[in-house]
């Protein structure tokens, strides 16, 4: 009697029965290649069609899984990225800083120069392949620097950056102006610059919400000072070949003479036009010679004049208007009364 024949897990009617009792034990329907004894001229038996659709979809799913990772990594600002030079665009914002180092920009170009570039700089995305800069412009020009010098595109034809998505133009001059205040502190000038720009493009709609947004995390006193540098910004700005370098002291002090004689500015501006100051201390002597707050003589002081506290005196000015006077009647109590004034 003939022995039996039965299906194998591959289809296969020729394997007999004794042989698939001495299969292998470790034998699976999912292998590549179908499993015989030792010596057995079967045919080759391809896997079940469904075997290989179950791979490819995995794989799929693991790619797309894969893509959608770093996708979000990008998107989150947590991948760097590497961006040809070209593609970033240095002046989408109005820029904070007004005027550059010497020395500290030396040091900058010699650093990528010989460790090249350790923290990335930070951009928002514009279009295909366009970037607009948000923090990190000295870095971005010192890389075009020596781009323009050694030729090396290679080395130095891109910039690493990290990609941001501020929801609003604001949230974009806040992460700029925190930057330079962590990293190189900015003038009170250039602190008043900013905030005056940014309420001009229409950002922040007056000054009171623009110092709050931009310097919300900065003492109230410093941000009440910027607020009186407004004043020199605004009268001043663009006759000025080193604003940069006004002290807090002389810049107090032209705000308060400014407010108080509203042709002064254009003294100022006749002035420096003649002179034109060819250094910082040039400029600052023409600015402290018209700018120096007049002390009153003791004839301007007169019966009216009410003693408030120790060292401060309150008198009613003949045209209307009262006015603060004393030793304690000086640039800092000015700021602080000007802040307490902005948020009533």
């Amino acid at each position: 009697m003939a022995k039996r024949k039965r299906l194998t897990p591959f289809g296969d009617p020729a394997l007999p029965e004794d042989a698939v009792q001495n299969l292998p034990p470790d034998l699976e329907t999912k292998a590549m290649f179908t499993r015989y004894p030792q010596g057995y001229a079967g045919t080759y038996v391809r896997p079940a069609p469904i075997a290989d659709m179950a791979g490819a979809a995995a794989a799929t799913a693991a790619m797309e899984e894969m893509a959608e990772v770093l996708r979000n990594a990008r998107e989150s600002g947590r991948m760097v990225l590497a961006l040809p030079l070209d593609q970033v665009q240095a002046d989408h914002l109005m820029r904070d800083r007004i005027a550059l180092d010497d020395d500290e920009m030396t040091a900058l170009v010699d650093s990528l120069r010989a460790r090249g570039q350790q923290t990335p700089v930070e951009v928002v995305a514009l279009g295909p392949d366009r970037y607009g800069l948000i923090s990190g412009w000295r870095r971005l020009k010192a890389l075009r620097q020596l781009l323009a010098e050694t030729g090396d595109a290679g080395k130095y034809g891109s910039v690493l950056a990290l990609l941001r998505q501020p929801e609003q133009a604001s949230d974009a001059y806040v992460a700029m102006v925190e930057e330079n205040e962590l990293r190189v502190g900015l003038s009170f000038y250039e602190r008043a610059r900013i905030v005056a720009k940014a309420v001009e493009a229409g950002v922040y709609a007056d000054d009171r919400s623009a110092l709050r947004g931009l310097f919300g995390s900065v003492p109230r006193a410093r941000r009440s000072k910027i607020g009186s540098f407004l004043t020199v910004v605004r009268a001043l700005d663009g006759a000025l070949r080193f604003p940069e370098t006004i002290s807090e002291k002389l810049g107090l002090a032209l705000a308060q003479r400014i407010e108080a004689d509203p042709a002064l500015h254009a003294r100022l501006l006749v002035a420096l036009e003649a002179k034109a100051p060819a250094t910082a201390e040039a400029e600052q002597a023409v600015l402290s010679r018209l700018g120096t707050v007049e002390k009153p003589s003791q004839k301007a002081v007169t019966e009216t004049a009410l003693s408030v506290a120790p060292g401060l005196r309150l008198r009613d000015l003949p045209g209307g208007g009262f006015a603060l006077e004393g030793d304690r009647a000086d640039a800092a109590l000015r700021a602080r009364l000007l802040d307490w004034l902005r948020q009533q």
